[in-house]
């Protein structure tokens, strides 16, 4: 709609030819990308180099043929970035996906090598996120905590870190969680190959000079990566290369179709990896905002990875997701617009069809270096965040470091279902913390004055104002009931209840509460009024017969004017208490 303005601002006379349907979306499409800068086209470039030892080594690990990894950073990331609204995020393969799938293809009894599977998983995974973003879905992303996300973004960057360890310093640590196996790599120190640890360390600290240079600082990952490599292969120095992974076809992806017939034994594992990609993909847009100060759209992000498998699926890529590695890649070399990842797939694909021998070339330490340091900035980016959730509430920290702990030592789908419920319970026991009766006393002028105190007595021939702050969530019904107070011993006293608060549909114990409430105050000669209710309340309560418990005079309705409710229901319960109305008595 806010594109639609910039159209109409013109005339119709003076407006150009509207472009023709088939046109109109690549049209908008191109308009809302904007224009590539040059610190986009060397992030693109960085980032797409990236992506081919990167993509490689995960499709190896998993099972898969390593080129099925590396065309994942070609097709993907370019309709990705071009359809996010989370600019930064680059779409392309990630170690938990390829582990994901790989199991899937494995539960269901078939080839991870066979291109036909691969495409038939893809696309199927692309279409339910797809699904998951029509029907809005990504709004539950929204009920995660903020310190759940916290620990699973702090956790992801863990494993970033531990996945490139054996690259970096030639030990592949050993254990079945991410924790374990970064003490296991600090133990066997001894381990280490010496050449392949030099060459990261020496990657690291051309890394750290460049960006010493505040003119480098954009190309600080690209002078590393292109030094370096340069250097160790000049030399002859002795460690691990792409070519030990496989070798780079000099040809872009062709057509893959998909087997139809395996499809019914793929759809919950498509949900799973689905489900996997789109968690980490979450984690992208707090971590890396969008520079321009747009805001991010989950549901635009589940469709935009979407139609990134849809289309990778018959291109040979692998399933794909938003990949917190690459996107903090392109971002620590400077990308600035959705033209970065763009960039980054159209690089590759030069490279894989031009430069193939010459990518293979490329050092694992040199790789292993460059993504600590990245794995790192993510890591020190979320030390703020994570002080703050330190400093909110001893729940939240605790929140924060068992979904650490889970995303680092549970497989990525168990960890994302433990954050789920944690958020939940999180937020459950605020809700009920929060919910509380609020006194509220008229001053002489009219002005209302509040107090957290409320009354231990009611006294007889006066009216007590309380507000019920908060939700009805059933929790804290307890607590807010041992808030009333007792009637007993007073005459004709009113206790008035606002519910500006409560939603439109309470739960059905809060009109218990009102209704043990009421018998108890009529039983002792005074009464309850409600005041603040809203048509649907007094539907519902009409129809569980609190409205005939209550008296049709004591449920006020709400009204535009803010207390206006307020000031009816209490001059109404006045006349009650002090019998001016003798209809009322």
């Amino acid at each position: 709609m806010a594109e639609r303005g910039d159209d109409d601002a013109a005339s119709d006379t003076d407006a150009p030819a509207a472009p023709p349907p088939g046109r109109r979306g690549t049209v908008g499409l191109l308009r809302r990308a904007g224009r590539p800068t040059r610190s986009d086209v060397v992030s693109g470039m960085v980032t797409g180099l990236f992506s081919i030892p990167e993509g490689m080594a995960y499709a190896s690990i998993a099972g898969f043929n390593p080129v099925a990894g590396l065309y994942a950073g070609i097709v993907p990331a370019i309709v990705g970035s071009l359809t996010a609204r989370t600019v930064l995020m680059i779409t392309t393969l990630t170690s938990a996906i390829a582990l994901t799938s790989q199991s899937v293809l494995a539960s269901a009894g078939l080839e991870p090598t066979d291109p036909a599977n691969v495409a038939t998983l893809t696309i199927m995974v692309g279409l339910v996120m797809l699904v998951l973003g029509a029907l809005r879905l990504g709004a539950v992303m929204s009920f995660v905590s903020n310190a759940v996300m916290v620990g699973f973004s702090t956790g992801i960057a863990l494993q970033i870190i531990t996945g490139v360890l054996g690259d970096a310093t030639g030990y592949d640590p050993r254990g079945d969680n991410r924790l374990y196996q970064l003490g296991d790599w600090l133990v066997h120190v001894t381990s280490w190959d010496l050449a392949s640890t030099l060459v990261a360390a020496v990657t690291v600290l051309v890394w750290a000079l460049a960006r010493s240079v505040r003119r480098l600082v954009p190309v600080a990952l690209l002078v590393s990566l292109v030094v370096v490599t340069v250097v160790v292969v000049a030399a002859g120095i002795d460690v691990r290369q792409v070519a030990d992974i496989a070798s780079i076809p000099s040809a872009l992806p062709g057509l893959s179709l998909p087997d139809l017939s395996v499809a019914p034994a793929l759809v919950g594992g498509a949900v799973a990896v689905a489900l996997v990609a789109l968690a980490q993909a979450a984690s992208i847009a707090p971590s890396m905002p969008n520079p321009d100060g747009s805001r991010s759209d989950t549901n635009a992000d589940f469709r935009s990875q979407g139609w990134a498998n849809v289309a990778g699926g018959l291109f040979q890529a692998l399933p794909s997701g938003g990949s917190m590695s690459r996107t903090g890649v392109a971002a620590e070399a400077g990308a600035r617009t959705r033209w970065a990842g763009v960039v980054s797939g159209v690089f590759l694909a030069l490279v894989v069809l031009l430069l193939g021998g010459l990518a293979e070339l490329i050092p694992m330490p040199v790789i292993g270096g460059l993504i600590l340091v990245v794995g790192g900035e993510l890591v020190r980016g979320k030390r703020h965040e994570i002080l703050l959730v330190l400093r909110t509430s001893p729940l939240s920290s605790l929140a924060m470091v068992v979904t650490f702990a889970a995303t680092t030592q549970l497989p990525l789908q168990q960890a994302i279902v433990l954050g789920a419920v944690l958020s939940l319970l999180l937020y459950c026991v605020q809700a009920a913390r929060q919910s509380r009766l609020v006194l509220l006393t008229r001053e002489p002028d009219g002005r209302w004055r509040t107090s957290r105190r409320t009354p231990a007595r009611l006294r007889s021939d006066e009216v007590t104002v309380l507000e019920f702050a908060g939700t009805s969530f059933f929790a804290s019904l307890p607590r807010i009931e041992d808030q009333f107070p007792d009637g007993s011993g007073a005459e004709r006293a009113v206790l008035v209840l606002v519910l500006r608060t409560l939603p439109d549909i309470p739960s059905s114990a809060v009109i218990d509460l009102f209704h043990r409430t009421a018998r108890r105050l009529a039983a002792q000669g005074n009464r309850l009024v409600l005041v603040g209710v809203t048509p649907a309340m007094r539907n519902l309560l009409e129809r569980t017969g609190t409205v005939d418990e209550l008296g049709a005079d004591a449920v006020v309705d709400a009204t535009d004017e803010v207390l206006g409710a307020l000031e009816a229901g209490f001059r109404d319960a006045e006349r009650w208490a002090r019998r001016e109305d003798a209809g009322s008595a």
